[in-house]
């Protein structure tokens, strides 16, 4: 006999997960919701906000984005090799999602880009101390609280191990509850959403080739092993391939005040091992092209260069560009920060009196970084002709001392693995869903392809917090034509 009995199981209590429980239970359905880790939120306690499309805080300031521009520039992006049936159910219902939320009393600060080239769709959600990391934190307490308040069951540090499969449907999910004792729960329908793998080191290397701490950083939030992944497969469901959702990382920067991440991630000259530019600078704002980028050179690095010269103009001038990790264009504090570097032995910046002692101390080429800099500076009198690099960015390099810092592939975690199409019913090889399984937020985000959407950002979340409520709305309609 089951220790308990509901209509829906909801697999994690992330924004997928608690956005599914809601929406199941506001259409009626009766739900459980099973979390491995003591407190509810998962990875989008660490973000922002999600993507909306067509909001009236877009309205309201005059931003051109509609469903139609959005979607037709992701499909393009991603050269129509993702479910646009898929892709344009989670836009067209974005901006009713960010009114959803509304109504659970989250509130926004407004929509944002993340970087000067991408679009205002980023919802931020306002918090008690301004605009940044973990505003979505009060996103998710929100959400928490209406499912609460809607009777939904939520388990803490009781992890799902296995989906129960009886006559080729959903029958229940086995789990260990607090006390590591095995529980059955009976349901009709269990929803995935369980945020990926990306703090499961072995995990990432089979199925991308990444490191994880080598040549990939990922975030790695504790107990995102890509159970849900597994889950799904053993019960059917189709295995798509899993991607690292990647942006470049800056490496040795974390502990450092902002100004030396903010000074070394502008459009400075970029090069690799071999000495040699590899991008038009520029390009460098989106993390994801410079992820990119950075993954295909040797030992999957690339340096940003910069010289005296250029770090007095930015600290007397501010930097460039900014984004909303880095909003803060002062960056007079670049230099203390270089200091703080050395003192604690950093291993990722380096600094020069020449350019043949910065090559030697990067292991870079030698004499192609002089040549390279050499060109370079005849460039930043005339025109870029290597890779057309705005005017505006080209400062040449010519005064002691001179500053690189390592750059590496980064990300947020893994995405994708579970085929779903546009109900986010898990399917199976043959396209067809697997009644009562479902799965939403990064373990069934294929929609990237092989690139994350930055040019439209609050994406991640986005995704998540729409295909759980899209979820939600199937499973609850499957339960009740199961009654």
């Amino acid at each position: 006999m089951a220790d308990y009995e509901t209509q829906i199981v909801v697999i994690a209590a992330g924004p997928s997960g608690l956005s599914a429980a809601v929406q199941a239970a506001e259409d009626g359905a009766e739900v459980i919701v099973l979390e491995k880790a003591a407190a509810v939120g998962g990875a989008a306690n660490m973000g922002m906000g999600p993507l909306g499309i067509g909001t009236k805080y877009q309205k309201q300031n005059m931003i051109d984005i509609s469903v139609e521009k959005a979607f037709n520039m992701f499909m393009e992006y991603t050269h129509y090799n993702v479910d646009a049936r898929l892709v344009k159910r989670y836009f067209e219902q974005s901006a009713e999602t960010i009114e959803w939320l509304e109504d659970l009393g989250v509130e926004f600060e407004g929509a944002f880009r993340y970087f000067p080239k991408s679009e205002a769709t980023w919802h931020i959600v306002k918090t008690d101390t301004g605009i940044g990391p973990r505003a979505a934190s009060f996103m998710n307490k929100a959400l928490y609280a209406r499912a609460q308040e809607l009777g939904v069951q939520i388990l803490l540090e009781t992890p799902a191990k296995k989906i129960l499969m009886e006559d080729g449907k959903v029958a229940g999910v086995l789990a260990t509850d607090k006390d590591g004792k095995e529980i059955q729960i009976s349901c009709k329908a269990a929803i995935i959403c369980t945020g990926g793998a990306g703090c499961n080191k072995q995990f990432i290397l089979d199925e991308t080739g990444y490191k994880h701490g080598e040549d990939m950083f990922n975030f790695a939030i504790p107990g995102i092993m890509g159970d849900g992944l597994r889950m799904a497969w053993e019960a059917g469901a189709d295995k798509l391939p899993v991607r690292i959702e990647q942006a470049a990382a800056i490496e040795g920067t974390e502990d450092l005040p902002g100004s030396v991440g903010n000074v070394m991630s502008q459009p400075n000259l970029l090069v690799n091992y071999q000495g040699k530019r590899v991008m038009n600078e520029d390009h460098m704002q989106n993390a994801t092209y410079l992820s990119n980028v950075v993954s295909h050179q040797k030992g999957r690095v690339c340096f940003s260069i910069i010289d005296s010269s250029i770090a007095k103009y930015y600290m007397r001038n501010g930097v460039d560009n900014v984004s909303l990790v880095r909003p803060d264009p002062d960056v007079s504090d670049f230099i203390d920060g270089v200091k703080m570097a050395q003192e604690n032995g950093n291993e990722g910046l380096f600094i020069a009196d020449s350019i043949e002692e910065l090559a030697e101390m990067t292991g870079i080429d030698v004499d192609n970084l002089v040549d390279t800099v050499d060109e370079y500076n005849d460039f930043c009198d005339s025109t870029d002709e290597e890779f057309f690099k705005p005017k505006k960015y080209l400062r040449p390099l010519v005064k002691a001392p001179y500053y690189a810092a390592r750059i590496r592939p980064g990300g947020y975690g893994t995405v994708g693995g579970i085929r779903i199409n546009e109900n986010c019913e898990a399917c199976d090889k043959e396209f067809e869903p697997v009644p009562g399984l479902y799965a939403a937020g990064a373990d069934a985000c294929n929609i990237y392809d092989d690139s994350y959407m930055f040019l439209l950002p609050g994406n991640s979340m986005g995704f998540a917090v729409n295909t759980g409520r899209i979820a939600g709305m199937s499973a609850a309609e499957y339960v009740e034509d199961e009654d």
